[in-house]
């Protein structure tokens, strides 16, 4: 039951933020090994002087927080957080060096919706 929440500089139309959902939710499935109805995306702009990150070069910005169940390996993790960066630098021209991507994980229990209660996972 992930929470995947984008802080960026970028100035996003209404349809940009939809395909972003969409297109973050279909790397998630696929590189996690899960299903779709479950993911949550959030998608909050900022003024330039708003993101900071000491690395960064003249560009946009775009920091992930990704809220995970625990157990999934690196390999999957590092592979959902290189196929995003690599899909918002190529849509938005994101510099590589102005994305970062962190994963904050939990046990299945502490993930919830109204209708059910996550599981540990156990797919590796």
């Amino acid at each position: 039951m992930p929470l995947l929440q984008f802080d960026t500089t970028v100035s996003l139309s209404a349809d940009e933020k939809t395909a972003i959902a969409e297109r973050v939710t279909e790397l998630y499935t696929t590189e996690m090994a899960t299903t779709a109805g479950h993911v949550a995306v959030t998608i909050r702009e900022h003024d330039s002087a708003a993101l900071h990150l000491g690395r960064a070069v003249e560009g946009p910005l775009v920091f992930l927080d990704a809220e995970i169940r625990q157990g999934r390996s690196f390999d999957r993790k590092r592979a959902f957080a290189v196929a995003t960066m690599t899909y918002l630098g190529e849509t938005f021209d994101i510099p590589d060096k102005n994305m970062k991507v962190v994963f904050t994980e939990h046990p299945g229990e502490a993930m919830m919706g109204v209708d059910r209660v996550g599981g540990e996972w156990n797919g590796e």
